[in-house]
């Protein structure tokens, strides 16, 4: 039963982190139609700010402020300068986010000197169930995802800037003949995924060692989970996430991790090609 609590445990953390990083993605997937290739090396971003105001003697709440903040201009400016000429053309703006994030990933890792660095958590210690111990920061991580995909859902579903978002994600054209811009949408929509990211990597970093290629991992798992949840609602790349995440926290419970990881990736290229609109999708006429 122990090992039983601990890997369920394993499993809902992990999922939860990955939910954190695939709901930014998601948003500027689903609205723009484009994958934003920098969006790893966006958390990769806010876990080394939370790591640089560690450093600096400051708050570690501090450094988890700054992080969408910071992160959130950056992609105001990626938006504005590079995304925003390739709204035509997806290919074009992933090779250009693809080349943005290789800068970061490796400006990063220059900082570093190529070294990893353990980040403290936050929230130290750990909730004691019989002969168990749950660290206090991932059950604080499943509560900040929760709380953070339900006001993302609360914004798009019960406000009037969610109404003209999902509006725009429904008929561009419609929503531009009725006055709106739907540039000032994707553009609101790049910034809100790119602070999201940046919150993320602030989050989530205590759970891992900072190091340069974090990103990386995290971009691929939130790929293939939002092709495998599906493009075009809030809740399909999410439930793509929970899939992937669990299979990628359940399955070195059964086998090795470098096996585990492999296998998710086969069970994700084989159910996104016998069915490429994924596990939620909305059919529009």
């Amino acid at each position: 039963m122990n090992t039983l609590l601990t890997a369920v445990f394993d499993i809902v953390s992990f999922a939860s982190v990955l939910v954190l990083v695939v709901l930014g993605l998601g948003v500027i997937a689903s609205l723009m139609g484009i994958f934003n290739f920098a969006h790893g090396e966006f958390v990769l971003l806010g876990g080394y700010i939370l790591f640089l105001v560690q450093r600096a003697g400051y708050p570690s709440w501090l450094g988890i402020l700054l992080a969408p903040v910071v992160v959130g201009l950056l992609g105001w400016g990626v938006e504005r300068l590079v995304v925003r000429r390739f709204y035509d053309e997806p290919v074009g703006a992933m090779l250009a986010t693809f080349a943005l994030g290789l800068i970061i990933r490796e400006s990063v890792r220059y900082a570093l000197g190529g070294n990893y660095f353990q980040v403290a958590e936050p929230i130290s210690g750990s909730y004691v169930l019989g002969s168990l111990h749950f660290s206090t920061w991932r059950i604080f991580l499943i509560g900040a995802a929760i709380a953070i995909v339900a006001a993302s859902w609360l914004l798009l579903r019960c406000t009037r800037l969610g109404l003209l978002v999902r509006a725009t994600l429904e008929n561009p054209s419609l929503t531009r003949a009725s006055g709106f811009s739907t540039a000032s949408f994707y553009t609101a929509a790049f910034v809100f995924g790119s602070a999201l990211a940046g919150l993320a990597g602030a989050l989530i970093v205590p759970s891992f060692s900072l190091f340069a290629d974090l990103g990386t991992r995290f971009l691929i798992q939130g790929f293939i989970s939002v092709l495998t949840g599906g493009i075009g609602t809030f809740e399909g790349p999410l439930a793509g996430a929970f899939a992937v995440g669990g299979l990628s926290a359940g399955l070195p419970w059964l086998i090795s991790p470098v096996l585990s990881d492999v296998l998710v990736f086969v069970l994700a290229i084989l159910f996104v090609k016998f069915r490429s609109d994924g596990l939620l999708v909305i059919k529009r006429k």
